[in-house]
């Protein structure tokens, strides 16, 4: 008798996978070799772009040649109508992943609204641990990471965003917290030239 038991079917779920960060040619030095079991078994993928979501797939073994897996956008232009039919695939017993960019899924990210509504709606949820540019600079920077506040993105007006700044910093001081936030590239002169023109200086 063969004693070798066959391998049971994965069940259907949707399943958060962690990005690299950046163009990274090997994904194996940052990403848990658990993500590469679980992307062999998706039967599609979620992603915010097309080209986005080829390029995580071709890290990876596939069921199916790359460009035969299905791949459907959420992003933040996503109607919230659409979300049920997102999730039908899965309903119907297959396995989606759902990727960002780069990061963690969900993390200043919209794929939370999905994730909700997958629970709501008894759909296994399941998700990989992996790089996130917000844990890396709080563990890189030697601030307090006991209590810490992430306030996403600043306010693009400079009036809302300097007292948007002027807010963190009580809170910081009142609370001995750490302040995270994260800004476009193309901003980042503008935010620092706030910082700079707004914070008194102290710790």
């Amino acid at each position: 008798t063969d004693n070798v038991k066959e391998k049971q079917p994965l069940k259907p779920a949707l399943v958060l996978l962690p990005n690299v960060l950046g163009d990274v040619k090997h994904h194996a030095l940052y990403l848990p070799a658990s993500v590469d079991k679980a992307v062999a078994s998706l039967d599609g993928l979620i992603a915010e772009s097309p080209t986005a979501g080829r390029r995580y797939l071709s890290r990876f073994e596939t069921k199916r040649p790359v460009n035969e897996v299905p791949i459907a956008l959420f992003n933040e232009h996503t109607p919230d109508a659409d979300i049920d039919f997102l999730l039908e695939p899965i309903r119907k017993g297959e396995r989606w992943g759902l990727i960002s960019d780069g990061g963690l899924p969900c993390i200043a990210d919209p794929g939370a609204k999905l994730v909700a509504r997958a629970n709501q709606s008894g759909i296994i949820v399941q998700a990989f641990s992996g790089p996130s540019s917000i844990l890396l600079a709080l563990m890189l920077s030697g601030l307090p990471g006991q209590k810490f506040h992430f306030a996403g993105y600043l306010d693009k007006e400079p009036e809302k965003r300097i007292a948007e700044i002027r807010s963190m910093q009580r809170q910081a001081k009142a609370e001995g917290s750490t302040q995270i936030f994260i800004e476009a590239p193309y901003r980042n002169k503008h935010l620092l030239e706030s910082l700079i023109a707004t914070l008194d200086g102290e710790i």
